[in-house]
C-alpha cells in the first residue's frame, strides 16, 4: 500500500488523466512565483544573492508557465469534448484570466533580469510577448463577462472575489506596458503605447472597483463563502494593488514620453495623479488586506481544506507588495519601504508554504481535478439512471 501511494499520479488510473483533468487555475502557479521574483528583485535591503535568487525563480517560472501552456494545450487538443464544459461551468473560466496574468510576469521579468543578461533582444522578446499578454487580456476580459451574462448560472450568494479575475488582465497589463515604454527607442511610438495603457488600465479597474461594491454586498448579506474558497478574499488585492502600481509606474516616465508627442504638460498631471491616485487605491487596499487577514483567521479555527485556491494569498499580496515598494521610491517615505520588505518577507513565507503543498498534491495527482468535468460526468450518470422511467 505504502509503495502504491509513493507511485507519481497514484490518485488517477493513467498518467494522461494529467491532460485529461488539467484546469487553467494552474497557471495561478506561475502568477504566484512571477510575482514572488519581482519582489524578491526589489527587496528593500541590500542582501547577498537575493537578485540572484529572484532571476533563478524568474527562469523557473518560465519553465512552469511552458509546462502548464503544454498541459492545457494538450488538454484541448485530446480531449476536447472534455474540455468544452468549462465554457458553461460557473467559477473554471474566471480562471482563464490566470494566462494573461502569469505571462505578466514574465514579461517583466524579461526587463529586470532579461536586459542585463541578453540587452536589446530581451526588450524585443518582451514587446512580443506584451502584445500577446494584451490580446488575451482584452479577449477573456469580454469572452468570460458575455458567458456570465448568457450561458452561466450566477447569484448573488454564490459570488466570490473570483469574479475579479477575467477582468483584472488589462490592468496587469496596463502596469506591465508602463514598465516596458521606458524601453521603447522610438519617442513617439513609446508615447502611443503609455497612452494604450491608460486605456487598458481603465478597461479593467473601473470595473473590478464595481465588483469590490458587489462583493462587500455579497459578505454583508450571505456571510462568508465555504472552506474551500477562503483563500479567495485575498482575491480583492489584486486589482488594487495593480491599479496602485499601474498609475505609478505610467506616471513616472510620462513627462517625458509624452513630450515627444506635444503633450508635456499632460505628462506633468499625470505623474502627479500616479503617486496621490497610487496613495488612494493603495490605502483602500490595505483596509482589504486587513479584512482578509481577519477573515482567514475566521477559517482558521475550522481548519482550511488545501487546493490550488492557495495561491491567492500570492500573486495579490506580491502586486500590492511592489505598489507599497514603489511608493517608498516614488514619495522618498521610509515607512513604505520597510512595510514592503515585511510584505516581501511574508510573501515568501507563503509561497513556500504553497509551492510545498502543490509539489506533494501534483505528485499525488489528486490536484487535477476538473469540476466541470466532474458536474458533467454526473449529469450524465443522473440521465442514465432516470432515462428507463
Amino acid at each position: 500500500m505504502l509503495l502504491q501511494l509513493a507511485k507519481p499520479f497514484a490518485h488517477h488510473d493513467h498518467p494522461r488523466e494529467i491532460v485529461r483533468q488539467f484546469t487553467p487555475n494552474w497557471f495561478t502557479v506561475t502568477m504566484g512565483t512571477g510575482v514572488v521574483a519581482l519582489a524578491l528583485n526589489q527587496f528593500p535591503v541590500a542582501v547577498p544573492g537575493v537578485h540572484q535568487a529572484a532571476a533563478v525563480l524568474w527562469l523557473v517560472n518560465i519553465g512552469l508557465f511552458a509546462l502548464c501552456t503544454a498541459l492545457y494545450g494538450g488538454r484541448w487538443i485530446f480531449f476536447t469534448r472534455d474540455a468544452m464544459p468549462i465554457w458553461g461551468h460557473p467559477v473554471m473560466p474566471m480562471f482563464l484570466g490566470a494566462i494573461p496574468m502569469g505571462l505578466a510576469t514574465i514579461v517583466n521579468g524579461f526587463l529586470a533580469f532579461g536586459i542585463p543578461a541578453i540587452g536589446a533582444a530581451a526588450t524585443e522578446i518582451a514587446t512580443v510577448l506584451w502584445w500577446i499578454d494584451v490580446a488575451m487580456s482584452l479577449g477573456i476580459g469580454l469572452l468570460v463577462p458575455f458567458l456570465m451574462f448568457t450561458r452561466q448560472n450566477h447569484s448573488i450568494e454564490t459570488m466570490t472575489a473570483v469574479w475579479l479575475l477575467p477582468v483584472v488582465p488589462a490592468e496587469v497589463a496596463a502596469a506591465s506596458g508602463g514598465l516596458l515604454v521606458q524601453h521603447i527607442a522610438d519617442p513617439v511610438l513609446a508615447a502611443h503605447l503609455l497612452v494604450g495603457c491608460y486605456l487598458l488600465w481603465a478597461f479593467s479597474l473601473p470595473l473590478a472597483l464595481g465588483i469590490l461594491v458587489i462583493l462587500f454586498l455579497r459578505l454583508v448579506l450571505h456571510k462568508l463563502p465555504k472552506r474551500d474558497m477562503a483563500v479567495s478574499s485575498w482575491l480583492a488585492l489584486g486589482p488594487l494593488g495593480t491599479g496602485a502600481l499601474g498609475l505609478m509606474v505610467m506616471g513616472r516616465d510620462a513627462p517625458v514620453l509624452l513630450s515627444a508627442v506635444g503633450l508635456g504638460d499632460i505628462g506633468a498631471v499625470a505623474h502627479g495623479i500616479g503617486v496621490i491616485g497610487g496613495l488612494i487605491i493603495w490605502g483602500y487596499g490595505a483596509w482589504w488586506l486587513i479584512m482578509a487577514a481577519a477573515i482567514t483567521l475566521s477559517y482558521m479555527k475550522e481548519g482550511l481544506p488545501f487546493n490550488l485556491g492557495w495561491w491567492g494569498f500570492t500573486f495579490p499580496l506580491g502586486v500590492y507588495t511592489l505598489a507599497t515598494l514603489t511608493l517608498g521610491a516614488q514619495t522618498g517615505m521610509a515607512v513604505f519601504s520597510v512595510l514592503g520588505g515585511v510584505m516581501t518577507t511574508a510573501l515568501l513565507g507563503f509561497w513556500v508554504t504553497v509551492a510545498i503543498r502543490t509539489v506533494s498534491g501534483g505528485y499525488r495527482g489528486n490536484l487535477f481535478h476538473s469540476p466541470c468535468l466532474a458536474e458533467r460526468d454526473a449529469r450524465l450518470r443522473a440521465t442514465m439512471i432516470t432515462w428507463p422511467n
